[in-house]
């Protein structure tokens, strides 16, 4: 069997690594992200406005972490919106990944977990609630495979889908820096890594200049 390439670039600061991360490293950062949700408690998100519940569990690492509410919508804050706790610190072998593959000069100051259950998606989106477009958007797979749907600057742009499997990274930086990008779905029995199924996806952010 051909070895997978290290890395795949589709377009201008959109870079595929399939296959970065080894099984036993993906052991090692699923123990750590149970580390996390035992202080930060996975969540469920709602749409700003209508208040829908969203089909995914969350929660964040960082200085900052991403929320969404009825009211007060998208945005960053310092504490878990349920515990009302400080979010849990990045743990170091993000922080590495971060430093080996971003290219940015600054650390994240934000990490998202989103977990996905073998039902759940994410709709196309552009991550933009950041200050600062200019750092990357490092994203890494761990669990079931995903179906990973890719566009353009606009909404209504062509997208092209990839499979996304577990140890997989993909990094929205540059011209792709905002991207529409979504989950399609989840293969469900794709992985072994998540005893109970189901995709982890961490996205690390920085949310400031």
């Amino acid at each position: 069997m051909a070895a997978k390439p290290a890395e795949i670039t589709l377009q201008s600061g959109l870079r595929y690594m399939p296959g970065r991360l080894g099984r036993d490293e993906q052991e090692k950062l699923v123990d750590t992200i149970r580390d996390i949700v035992a202080r930060a408690p996975l969540y469920v998100p709602v749409m700003p406005g209508s208040g829908r519940p969203m089909s995914v569990r969350m929660t964040n690492c960082g200085p900052l972490g991403w929320v969404t509410d009825k009211d007060r919508g998208y945005r960053y804050q310092a504490n878990h919106p349920t515990t009302g706790e400080p979010w849990p610190d990045i743990p170091s072998v993000l922080l590495d990944l971060w430093r080996d593959l971003s290219g940015h000069s600054k650390d994240p100051e934000a990490c998202l977990v989103n977990f996905y259950t073998d039902k759940a998606k994410m709709g196309l989106h552009q991550d933009r609630d950041e200050t600062d477009l200019a750092a990357p958007v490092l994203s890494i797979s761990l669990g079931n495979t995903c179906l990973f749907r890719i566009g353009g600057l606009e909404r209504t742009d062509r997208t092209k889908s990839l499979r996304l499997e577990s140890g997989d990274i993909f990094i929205l930086g540059g011209e792709g820096r905002l991207c529409y990008h979504g989950v399609d779905r989840i293969y469900p029995g794709t992985s072994t890594l998540l005893k109970a199924g189901g995709r982890i996806n961490l996205t690390l952010r920085r949310v400031n200049p």
